[in-house]
């Protein structure tokens, strides 16, 4: 009996367990998702840090009605922190620098005209409050809050704040490697020289590596081809099976006589979990667990149903491996109706566009075929929408799943 989309992707992330972790050099570390969470090592900004460049002050002499201001010294960022020492007194400052001892204010160039060493302050810069112009220490973060959570997949943000409090090596997930299988005996390598009619170029085994290495989830991704001989079949998935921490497998996962793979699968010992899912493109999907605890994918054949199931099942287990805090659904409304008349949730590639009003609206711009791979180029990603037959009106709003 086919199941939902919905209770595939659970019973695959059921089966799956996040890897183990290991250390990272922070330099190196964009893209990987954390497992240990980083906390502040100080306060931030762990001193009195001052945004604007001008003159730093003591408000309460502007309160007592000094006007002009004598200038003791300059001080940038990154100098030691200079006092003012008597009333009246005042420091040229830059941005960035710590604010001086004495001193709870700065007052911008532009309100005040100076005169050799004496600046005197305009009516703006005579209203000035304590902490004007100022980042207070601490008020970002205090010693030991929790700055990025793990499970996070870290970017330019969180690399900063890694940096910012001192990790300079961080725990990560391990990233698994992945076996890649294109099945069957049509397929021959892109530069064949003797391409005959019957032959066809492999390309799913292309598509699904550019996209698992795109994704960062992944150490390596490499490619492989079984012919339809049951034989080799299982002598190759034993290697390959023992070799990989992932094995996706593309074609020969339907129920024709020479679809040998759920036959050899079952004699390696791997545990069926799915056979096919009530939805197009991608029917026959199929996924099973080694002994070993190597999670076997075999996609249908079809490109377009190979790469929609990639997206839609093995990018979330290999978040589940990363230890990934799931991401928030994404979605968007149809931007005209459309009607759907098979019992099956459909999975159409869409053209998403972003209307003045702020709506995120997607056109359906399904491929000739689920063979049409190139009619996938163009679209952003598909969305999935429940079974029919059904009539979906324009503004239709529906779970959007972004290409890699």
């Amino acid at each position: 009996m086919l199941i939902t989309p919905a209770d595939a992707e659970r019973l695959v992330l059921d089966a799956l367990f996040p890897l183990p972790a290991e250390d990272c050099p922070l330099a190196q570390a964009h893209g990987r998702v954390l497992r240990t969470p980083l906390k502040a090592d100080r306060e931030l900004p762990p001193f009195d840090r001052v945004t604007m460049d001008g003159y730093a002050v003591c408000s309460t002499d502007i309160v007592n009605g000094i006007k002009s201001f004598r200038v003791t010294g300059i001080q940038a960022a990154g100098m030691v922190p200079l006092v003012l020492r008597n009333a009246g007194d005042s420091v040229e400052i830059m941005t960035g620098a710590a604010l001086p001892a004495g001193a709870d204010c700065v007052v911008p160039y532009e309100a005040v005209s100076r005169e050799g060493a004496t600046i005197t302050l305009d009516s703006a810069g005579a209203v000035l409050q304590p902490g004007a112009n100022i980042h207070r220490r601490g008020s970002d973060a205090a010693t030991d809050d929790l700055l990025v959570p793990a499970g996070t997949r870290l970017t330019g943000r969180e690399i900063a704040v890694a940096a910012t409090v001192g990790a300079g090596t961080l725990s990560v997930a391990q990233r698994p490697s992945v076996a890649v299988i294109a099945t069957g005996d049509e397929l021959v390598e892109v530069d064949y020289a003797a391409l005959a009619p019957h032959q066809i170029r492999k390309s799913n085994d292309y598509a699904l590596r550019a996209a698992l290495l795109s994704s960062g989830l992944v150490s390596r991704a490499e490619r492989f081809h079984l012919r339809d001989l049951p034989h080799e079949i299982e002598t190759t998935l034993q290697r390959l099976i023992a070799g990989f921490d992932v094995v996706i497998l593309t074609g020969g996962v339907s129920k024709g006589k020479f679809d040998h793979l759920p036959a050899a699968l079952a004699k390696l010992g791997v545990d069926r979990k799915i056979h096919g899912v009530a939805q197009r493109p991608g029917k026959p999907f199929w996924f099973g667990m080694t002994p070993r605890h190597t999670p076997v994918f075999a996609l249908p054949g079809n490109p377009v149903s190979a790469y929609t199931c990639l997206h839609r099942y093995v990018f979330p287990a290999l978040d589940r491996l990363a230890g990934a805090t799931p991401a928030a659904p994404d979605y968007a409304v149809l931007a005209a109706s459309l009607r759907f008349s098979a019992p099956l949730a459909w999975l159409p590639p869409v053209v998403l566009t972003t209307t003045p009003d702020g709506r995120r609206t997607a056109t359906p711009a399904p491929s000739n075929t689920s063979g049409d791979l190139g009619g996938l180029i163009g679209t952003d990603g598909f969305i999935e929408l429940p079974p029919g037959p059904a009539e979906f009106p324009a503004g239709t709003v529906a779970r959007f799943y972004r290409w890699v």
